[in-house]
């Protein structure tokens, strides 16, 4: 297929597109700097600027934009930042597909399971209705404006939770470990929707040839606790489990970001996925963990 992809150069992009390549596709990379090579597209997704001819060109869109959650604290502007740049970088490629003589046949958008808000003692599932809370708005804006696409465009929300690999969220998780000073976070019963990066890539590309619309739960089969998370990276980094951090001092600390991202409890399952067939590589989190600390970081 060719393939055409916002957000190439991120933690999750890198890996798809030396996937894609591998597998034989043709991948276009959207950048936001004058091109270096043929397989480059100029945009600027904050202008809602992009050669919408580029979409005659291409078979399926991919987005994964958006300004990183891991970055703390969120200021006010900072939290403008993560809603703009993920609502105005999906409505500028949808805006482009409905310009297209010949729109992509696939629209894979960047969605997450913030979704679901904190949700304890449930089981998640995408007929889940929405939470409350920050990013749940970010979300239902974010998968609103990927709603847009042309109708005969078949489009996916991709529903991601914490990604199991070198970068993203995982980065200050392992480097906190290694120093050791990893710690319990609130009660750590909160459960982390979790998945292994090679299973995210695999989901993505999985879902490109599918028949699946809608919100999709790209999420481990097994759901996790943040302490068993945690634990488990302590225990295979030969590194201490013993601090903990009190939700009052995390609340202080991070504000929002505290409630969203480390003390909600999401016990979220990727029925869909499993529905449609899909078969995880790693299906506990223990598994995603060695998986990644077995392959080489990524140079960045």
């Amino acid at each position: 297929m060719r393939v055409l992809i916002a957000g190439a150069s991120g933690f999750i992009g890198t890996a798809l597109v030396e996937r894609l390549a591998a597998e034989g596709h043709e991948v276009r990379r959207l950048v936001r700097r004058r091109t270096e090579s043929p397989d480059e597209v100029t945009w600027s997704p904050a202008a809602g600027i992009i050669d919408f001819t580029v979409m005659d060109r291409v078979d399926a869109v991919i987005s994964l934009s958006g300004a990183s959650l891991s970055h703390l604290p969120w200021t006010k502007s900072y939290r403008s930042a993560i809603i703009e740049s993920r609502v105005t970088a999906t409505r500028t490629l949808a805006d482009a597909m409905r310009k297209a003589r010949t729109p992509p046949a696939v629209f894979l958008s960047g969605s997450a399971v913030g979704y679901y808000g904190n949700r304890p003692g449930e089981l998640l599932t995408e007929s889940s209705p929405a939470g409350a809370g920050f990013l749940v708005d970010v979300v239902e804006r974010w998968e609103k404006a990927a709603g847009l696409a042309p109708h005969e465009t078949r489009t996916v929300n991709l529903r991601t939770g914490l990604v199991i690999g070198h970068g993203g969220a995982m980065k200050p998780v392992g480097l906190m470990t290694k120093l050791g000073v990893s710690a319990r976070l609130g009660t750590g019963g909160q459960h982390w929707p979790w998945v292994a990066l090679d299973d995210e890539v695999s989901a993505i590309i999985h879902l490109l040839d599918s028949e699946v619309s809608g919100p999709v739960n790209l999420v481990g089969p097994t759901p996790a606790t943040a302490d068993r998370v945690m634990s488990a990276m302590a225990t295979r980094m030969h590194r201490p489990y013993s601090l903990a951090v009190p939700e009052r001092v995390l609340e202080l600390a991070l504000g929002q970001a505290a409630d969203d991202l480390l003390l909600a409890s999401q016990k979220v399952v990727p029925q869909r996925l499993l529905d449609d067939g899909f078969a995880f590589a790693h299906e506990t989190v223990e598994s995603a963990i060695d998986a990644m600390l077995s392959s080489p970081a990524r140079a960045r």
